[in-house]
């Protein structure tokens, strides 16, 4: 394919192309970019930018990454492509925990998105959340009062952060909170970003039970931030890939919930 005839794709469906081998490879060198592309180094060099300038992908030494590390959260466009049908299995495991009548909030976790799909099939409800995704998610049902929380818009994170000072969360005080973060040992929960940590940590406080909901991958790993212990949490919910060891670990400082993957393997109606 010539680069006149590539050209003529759309950019922004070249640039998912992109970003879906990336996510695909979890790191890709621009050169092999520019050939997946059938473009110029210098042309897919311009999408890198643009991407990495929004959030979407990394630029790091050599290539381009989409994956999360211990310093780095991967932005909210490639977190929802991540451990879909994990992140619905936690959800319906959550789901057993809200009553018709409740007050609701929502961090912007892409594993809580999933648990907000399933509220609108939930009777009334006061839903707060600082995630725009989850707020587009609802904003269209009557039997939900919706409300903004946060501060700056974050394009990377594609939610509402300010310091907790600023973000008119300590006015607040709800039925359950919940929450997901990058990492946790039987201890200490972790995440990469300070200002999502303070953010994280003013709306723990509004909840009367805290439930943080983790999938496999995340359990027996750190990131740069401590956020806080797993003890601040009344309950976890956790997938049941999760090995028995770390489960009973967590049991000894928090209520643990188990989500069985099976059920929600692919086939499931629900969409991630």
């Amino acid at each position: 394919m010539s680069e006149t005839t590539a050209l003529k794709k759309p950019r922004l469906r070249r640039q998912q192309e992109l970003v879906e081998h990336v996510v695909g490879a979890g790191f890709a060198t621009a050169a092999e970019l520019a050939a997946l592309a059938g473009v110029s180094l210098m042309t897919v060099h311009r999408d890198i930018d643009d991407l990495a300038g929004r959030g979407v992908l990394r630029k790091v030494h050599g290539g381009v990454s989409a994956l999360p590390s211990t310093v780095f959260e991967a932005s909210s466009e490639i977190r929802m492509q991540m451990q879909a049908q994990a992140k619905i299995a936690l959800a319906h495991k959550a789901l057993e925990f809200v009553e018709a009548g409740m007050s609701v909030m929502l961090d912007d976790s892409t594993t809580v998105l999933a648990l907000a799909r399933l509220l609108n099939k939930t009777g009334p409800l006061t839903v707060l959340t600082n995630y725009r995704q989850a707020l587009e998610v609802l904003r269209e049902n009557d039997d939900i009062r919706l409300i903004v929380i946060g501060g700056q818009y974050s394009r990377t994170h594609d939610s509402f952060i300010g310091l907790p000072t600023d973000s008119s969360v300590n006015s607040y005080a709800v039925d359950i909170v919940f929450q997901s973060t990058s990492t946790m040992g039987s201890e200490m929960t972790y995440h990469q970003e300070q200002d999502i940590v303070f953010m994280k940590r003013a709306m723990l406080k509004a909840g009367t039970r805290r439930i943080l909901m983790m999938d496999g991958s995340k359990v027996g790993r750190t990131s740069l931030h401590h956020f806080v212990p797993v003890s601040d949490f009344t309950d976890v919910i956790l997938t049941d890939d999760v090995p028995a060891a770390d489960r009973e670990a967590i049991a000894a400082n928090c209520k643990v919930h188990i989500a069985p993957l099976a059920p929600y393997r692919p086939g499931h109606s629900d969409t991630p």
